[in-house]
């Protein structure tokens, strides 16, 4: 495998990782935009836009978007996230010049036609909703919130019911000016192809892109030193947690060590928490750990879905589990095991060029350059006993944590006892 990256005079990056013996090529479209960089009137815009996006161009209907990617055998879709958005697709690699077409051609030149704003504003209406019903889902945007109060991160990337009915065709074509430009777009592409070939065809293609420079979004704030809890009633069978700690950003060094944290402590089912929890006591069905890294901050989530009764046993044995982590340092045996897993499952997730590509055009957007996977996979075997318990001293602070609960009767009082003790 061959990675380049080719600055264009617009500003747009063009990142490759050539994979001569794949049979399938997969292209990315990335704008550094996403719900941090939103006002709070607008939040949920970056999400509408990713959806409008799709719903047809000059040239083609939303129809014929996804017939001739889909057509071809091939898969075309796209996401939000907090820092950025992400239009893809992958198909055998002799379609790669349809899919730079198609892409380029929806990323360019959206209608945003007003019928087509009204119709998405009911999908989008009915996906705030589904999520709402769902209490695994409602509960990590309760703790988004009060993790990062009055902060764009802790803003649903869906928006609101109410902000989404206030949008008018304006915002959206003044918003996509702002941020979908040259010097925030990135191109990403892998599989078999060639990096000159593909800089010219997307040269070509985006010749017509406004040349701006990319946006900056406000800093996060810093945890408090305070345990919080919020908590919501409702008649469900199970009581779903989310527990929110400080966690390292993407430019942290400690972040390796924090990787290795959470698969000994709840990243796959021989990890301490899924053992201990559901394994020997069977507490509980779900319990896992999810580090979530950003530009400037980061979160390591601890979640948990399980009968109300079992809520104290279960704290109580999370939280033992961080205090042993911490104070004891973990053996040689299971630091092997978790690095490499680790490294292991990274490297299996590479075998896809639609994973390369991903790999590819998120590592330009945070860092400026294409990293080296077995840089990080060295940086990751390096990691020692010592820093990983270094690190959950540094990350598991329950004076700093944010607890979010959903359930049928939630103990908001006893569970802060729990982790202020």
């Amino acid at each position: 495998m061959k990675t380049e990256l080719t600055t264009l005079p617009s500003g747009l990056r063009v990142a490759t990782c050539e994979i001569p013996h794949a049979e399938t090529a997969s292209l990315g479209i990335w704008a550094d935009v996403g719900g941090r960089h939103e006002p709070a009137k607008l939040n949920g815009i970056s999400h509408f836009i990713e959806h409008m996006l799709f719903k047809g161009t000059k040239r083609r209907s939303a129809r014929r978007i996804m017939e001739e990617v889909e057509g071809v055998g091939g898969d075309l879709n796209a996401y939000t996230a907090e820092e950025r958005t992400c239009y893809y697709a992958a198909a055998a690699a002799e379609f790669f010049p349809r899919l730079c077409d198609v892409l380029s051609d929806l990323y360019l030149d959206a209608k945003f036609s007003l019928t087509d704003i009204e119709r998405e504003r009911g999908v989008i209406g009915e996906e705030i909703l589904m999520y709402r019903d769902e209490p695994a889902s409602c509960v990590q945007e309760m703790l988004n919130e009060h993790y990062w109060p009055n902060h764009p991160l802790g803003r649903p990337l869906t928006g609101t019911l109410e902000t989404i009915a206030s949008f008018k065709r304006d915002d959206f074509l003044d918003y996509r000016t702002s941020h979908y430009h040259a010097g925030s777009t990135v191109v990403s592409a892998a599989g078999k192809l060639k990096h000159e070939e593909v800089v010219d065809r997307i040269a070509k293609l985006f010749e017509s892109i406004p040349k701006k420079r990319a946006t900056r979004f406000s800093k996060a704030p810093e945890p408090k030193a305070k345990t919080r809890i919020i908590s919501e009633k409702r008649d469900t069978q199970q009581t779903q947690i989310a527990i929110g700690l400080p966690g390292p950003s993407h430019f942290d060094p400690r972040r390796y060590a924090v990787q290795i944290l959470h698969v000994i402590l709840g990243g796959n089912g021989s990890s301490r928490l899924f053992q201990e929890v559901r394994e020997k006591r069977g507490l509980c069905y779900s319990v896992s750990t999810h580090p979530s890294a950003f530009h400037d901050t980061g979160m390591l989530n601890v979640s948990l879905g399980l009968e109300q009764k079992n809520v104290e046993k279960s704290l109580r044995l999370i939280l033992a589990a961080f205090e042993t982590i911490k104070s004891k340092p973990v053996g040689a045996a299971e630091l092997r095991r978790a690095k490499e897993y680790a490294v292991g499952t990274s490297r299996m997730s590479l075998e896809r060029t639609s994973n390369q590509n991903m790999r590819i055009g998120g590592s330009v957007l945070v860092y400026g350059k294409i990293t080296d996977p077995e840089d990080v996979h060295a940086k990751l075997r390096a990691v020692t006993a010592d820093d990983v318990m270094a690190a959950a001293r540094d990350f598991l602070d329950t004076s700093r944590a944010t607890i979010a609960v959903i359930g049928p009767s939630p103990d908001d009082r006893k569970i802060l006892s729990l982790f202020e003790s």
